[in-house]
């Protein structure tokens, strides 16, 4: 029998775990360094005990940034064995996490299947799969209804959960009179909403957030606390509704951590680029140094079809601010439900933006496969190359399809590349042109 019920407390009582040791192997930190960033919280270990087949991450500001992938089916588009394909996909493409965001069919098939397949981290939101799993719609479940599917989900082994607990019954009226120009976006956060307008009772994930923390504490599953009142828009960035549910999100924070369960913050969401860093650094004030999990945040309203581009630009600011985990956002944001090409072009925008953080803040270890990959240009070594790429055989395929005359130069500048000329010229070589 295990002597500690979660990371969190294990470290605080000096235990070091296998998930511990792993993290701090692959962070180029000491069991020593770690631990103590594990038992204030600044670090999260997202293991459930009972998810088997899990590599274990670490999540926190200053360690690697790592990125979550949204999955799942919908109505409309409700091919299981589809969405099994994108999930090892993205697993290959080195994502770290999967959220199944199903809306449709037989979600708990799907998300045990995730869990004894999939070895990264799963993320699910308990309020979309309510109404699925009982057959009933918002206003005829109740609160014990919302609190035992959180239950479902730790026993099935996910190892995170978004739970909206931030807004309450004051925030519909806070809604009314601030009069935002997108209201709620969050689906978790609009569907918490809806359910308090329409039976009158306050929000259940906050009323009851005691027994859910003793759920959590149970299996070992970390809370994601779900920021229902992010910006959806540039024009309510950074507003009273968005700063007010983040300062309830410190409080609930403290609370889940003096019974020792692991806690990440979420946050925009639509914002300008000048306001990026101010968020990351107030968050970590109300917060304390959980680590906080990002939308984006996407820089500009008007790019439907190019999202994972704006989330990329504001990813990579949040992260170097502090930031410490990425949700990928796809081209097909704010359109469709991704394809397979999608999550690709969404998990390559967010993996470039996350090492260009990682480079900026110092990570152990980030700018070591830049220098490598400096080097292989140097010496036209295309191997090499393409072992740095991010998306080798996209690299690859541009190459070999505009092959150029000379191996030792890209048909872009032929016998006038400049690497070419310099490793020449130093080497006191003739230098041909014509």
């Amino acid at each position: 029998m295990r002597e500690y019920a979660t990371q969190m407390e294990a470290a605080r009582k000096g235990i070091i775990t296998e998930e511990l040791k792993k993290v701090a192997e692959k962070e180029l930190m000491t069991v020593e360094e770690l631990m103590p960033l594990v038992a204030a919280g600044k670090v999260v270990i997202c293991a459930n005990k009972n998810h088997k087949s899990i590599d274990p991450q670490g999540i926190g500001s200053m360690l690697k940034t790592k990125i979550n992938v949204n999955l799942g089916v919908s109505r409309d588009c409700n091919d299981y064995d589809m969405e099994m394909t994108k999930v090892m996909e993205a697993v290959n493409m080195g994502a770290h996490a999967i959220m199944d965001l199903s809306s449709h069919g037989d979600t708990t098939a799907f998300r045990r299947k995730l869990v004894s397949e999939c070895p990264v981290m799963i993320g699910t939101v308990p309020v979309y799969d309510a109404v699925i799993h009982y057959q009933r719609d918002l206003d005829r479940l109740t609160a014990k209804d919302f609190i035992e599917v959180v239950r479902l989900h730790a026993e099935d082994g996910v190892d995170f959960v978004t739970l909206h607990c931030g807004i309450t019954r004051n925030t519909i009226e806070q809604i009314k009179k601030y009069k935002r120009k997108m209201n709620i976006v969050s689906r978790g956060g609009s569907l918490v909403f809806a359910w308090m307008s329409m039976r009158g009772e306050e929000n259940p994930f906050y009323q009851y957030f005691d027994e859910i923390l003793d759920i959590c504490r149970e299996y070992d599953v970390t809370i994601s606390l779900g920021d229902a009142l992010r910006p959806g828009c540039l024009a309510d960035a950074s507003d009273v509704c968005q700063i007010e549910e983040l300062v309830r999100l410190g409080e609930l924070t403290k609370r889940a951590w003096e019974k020792d369960v692991q806690v990440m913050v979420e946050g925009p969401g639509h914002m300008p680029i000048d306001q990026i860093e101010a968020n990351m650094k107030i968050q970590q004030t109300i917060c304390q140094g959980a680590p906080f999990y990002v939308l984006g945040p996407l820089v500009t309203d008007i790019a439907p079809g190019y999202d994972h581009i704006t989330a990329a630009i504001g990813g990579a600011i949040a992260a170097s601010a502090g930031a410490a985990f990425l949700c990928y956002v796809t081209p097909s944001e704010h359109l469709a439900l991704p394809n397979l090409e999608d999550v690709k072009q969404g998990i390559i925008a967010s993996k470039i933006a996350a090492h260009a953080a990682d480079i900026a803040k110092g990570v152990r270890g980030a700018r070591k496969i830049d220098d490598k990959m400096a080097e292989a240009r140097r010496i036209f070594d295309w191997e090499t190359q393409w072992q740095c790429a991010i998306d080798p055989e996209t690299a690859k395929k541009i190459r070999a399809e505009r092959k150029p005359e000379h191996e030792d130069t890209c048909s872009m500048c032929g016998k006038f590349c400049a690497v070419r000329s310099m490793n020449k010229a130093l080497a006191g070589e003739y230098i041909d042109i014509l």
